[in-house]
């Protein structure tokens, strides 16, 4: 196993990968109980045709194992998978809600997605434009991903929260809850400060126990629970492929395959910057990486959930030490547990991963000390990059700007031999993706 992994190559240990593994599970566990209120629409009202609750927490740990355990076994990289986040709204209150398209078509729809992004990526299409993409926007997207989960991280904490007046503003530091997630992050930096390996591990634990301790997180009512029947949505892609003929169909389709293949290469990129992995520009096994993330999706639909992606939650796990795709059979592990154990995931609330986003969103933000912000060609579409993924609240919208700006001055200033041809294709979808696609989402 060792061997396989490249431990010693990469300076890590069973202890290191493990706590690793643990990190991210805990930073995304989040979505076994986001994803099914968000597919079911449980906010809404006489929903005449609702997801089964149950079948898709069911299908929401089970696409996120086999993703993970894939990346991890396949492309060995400490890359978590699991619903994205985004794509699953998309699929609930646009394809589904607002556009009227049975759930079971709509699944259908993120089935052929799949199948496509597995033909381009087997192909090399997919990996060749990732490594087309300039190494200083990929600092970018990266930094710009930190900056976009360490402001999720205050949100879900209440240290920031909206206001009719400035869209944003700070939140009731005096309230509980939020006093708990500050607690969180001033113990998750004392640890990385003083050198403790699994800082970010240990200050979620520390939270978890303080939480319960003072009555803000209740104990488990339970430690073992059934696991509900997937039956309800098990095969249902396949058995309403025949409904996706349509052009409403067709853009359902579209919209699922460019939303998630740059999220895609944005995490790929952002995770891989942070433990080191991008040598001479390009991701080593970045087409095992990506056939991972396809398979995912294919599972995922097959199974009864939204677009199963790669998660910037990763970041958290390689923060923690991980290094090798041990981590990811590590959280796979966990995500298959869950199943039976879920009731304990009710200790890890978002005041107790808070810490961990924020931290991380620290961690990568490093990367913006290796831009070229004296050369205006270059720091206009980073700078563009790294602050549309917050405030847009959207890391395809950030990339895409980037993108868009990134030939634009590079022209400018002459250096258009320096732009690889790819980026020009890029600049016209991304266009395309503000004129016909963004308004929708």
């Amino acid at each position: 196993m060792k061997k396989y992994f490249k431990f010693d190559e990469l300076g890590t240990n069973y202890r290191k990968e493990t706590i690793a593994g643990i990190t991210t599970f805990l930073s995304m566990a989040y979505i076994l109980f986001v994803n099914p209120n968000i597919l079911t629409l449980s906010d809404i009202e006489d929903v005449p045709n609702r997801m089964d609750v149950g079948a898709v927490f069911t299908a929401t740990a089970l696409a996120a194992a086999i993703g993970t355990l894939i990346m991890g076994l396949l492309a060995k990289y400490p890359i978590a998978l699991a619903p994205g986040m985004g794509l699953n709204a998309f699929f609930a209150y646009t394809v589904v809600l607002t556009w009227g398209i049975p759930w079971e078509t709509a699944l259908a729809g993120v089935l052929v997605s799949g199948l496509i992004f597995i033909l381009i990526t087997v192909t090399g299409i997919r990996e060749t434009i990732i490594n087309a993409i300039p190494a200083q926007l990929k600092l970018a997207v990266g930094a710009g991903i930190g900056l976009f989960i360490a402001f999720i991280g205050l949100i879900n904490a209440g240290i920031v929260v909206d206001d009719p007046a400035t869209l944003v503003a700070l939140g009731d530091i005096t309230e509980p809850t939020t006093l708990l997630a500050v607690f969180g992050i001033v113990i998750t930096v004392i640890l990385l400060v003083k050198g403790v390996k699994g800082g970010i591990f240990y200050g979620m634990i520390i939270t978890a126990i303080a939480g319960m301790v003072v009555g803000l997180i209740d104990p488990p009512a339970k430690v073992v629970d059934s696991i509900p029947s997937l039956a309800p949505t098990f095969g249902q892609a396949f058995a309403h492929f025949g409904d996706i003929f349509t052009i409403e169909m067709l853009v359902v389709i579209l919209t699922f395959l460019f939303v998630d293949f740059f999220d895609t290469a944005g995490t790929l990129v952002a995770v891989a910057s942070q433990a080191g992995f991008i040598k001479d520009n390009k991701l080593p096994r970045a087409g095992k990486a990506l056939f991972a993330d396809s398979a995912a999706t294919v599972v995922g639909a097959s199974l009864g959930t939204s677009t199963t992606t790669s998660f910037v939650e990763s970041t958290a796990g390689v923060g923690a030490g991980g290094r090798t795709g041990f981590a990811s059979v590590i959280t796979a592990i966990l995500f298959l547990l869950a199943l039976f154990f879920s009731p304990l995931l009710a200790v890890v609330t978002t005041e107790v991963t808070a810490a961990a986003l924020v931290i991380v969103g620290v961690l990568m933000a490093a990367n913006l000390k290796h831009i070229e912000w004296d050369k205006l060609e270059i720091a206009v579409p980073a700078f563009l990059t790294v602050l549309a993924m917050p405030l847009t609240y959207s890391i395809a919208t950030g990339i895409a700007i980037g993108f868009v700006f990134y030939p634009i001055t590079m022209l400018l200033k002459g250096r258009a031999k320096e732009i690889h041809w790819i980026m020009y294709v890029l600049f016209f979808v991304f266009a395309a993706y503000f004129v016909f696609i963004s308004p929708g989402l």
